[in-house]
């Protein structure tokens, strides 16, 4: 079973929609517990309109890739980085000396990220989602300036 969201590379969470390929056996069963009409023809449009912006959606996740490559090697160079969880998506897991206040910190600045310190095995930890070129390097130097590391 493939499964494929609109979600992260498409740009399209807002359509909650995501599509499962499986052989006719396997589709059979799923068509007998999932809602009839599950699929509203606003998101069917949009979902089409989406496959046909695929080129522009190719060159969005090479960018995106890139992005990220950069957002992770600078995360490393911090000092109040621990550890950088592998990734292949949209974001990153990031182990920090001090999650909670650095999110906090982050806030103040006007800059979100998720703080996971909280779920389980997830402590000290932020998911860090890549934004535009711009984003990612207000975030790099927000926790550059950082008065956290100063008292770690």
């Amino acid at each position: 079973i493939i499964l494929q969201t609109f979600s992260k590379a498409w740009g399209c969470a807002a359509i909650r929609l995501g599509m499962a390929f499986a052989s006719p056996d396997i589709i059979g069963i799923l068509s007998k517990i999932k809602y009839p009409y599950n699929v509203n023809l606003l998101t069917q449009k949009q979902a089409v309109e989406t496959l046909h912006r695929y080129y522009e959606i190719e060159h969005w996740v090479k960018t995106l890739k890139e992005e990220r490559e950069n957002m992770e090697k600078e995360f490393a160079k911090l000092p109040c980085t621990v550890h950088l969880f592998p990734s292949n998506a949209n974001f990153f897991l990031a182990r920090m000396t001090d999650a909670v206040n650095i999110y906090s910190y982050l806030v103040s600045e006007g800059i979100i990220v998720r703080n996971r310190h909280f779920v389980s095995l997830c402590g000290n930890c932020l998911r860090v989602t890549v934004g535009t070129h711009i984003e990612n390097e207000k975030l790099i130097e927000a926790l550059k300036k950082s008065p956290i590391d100063k008292h770690i």
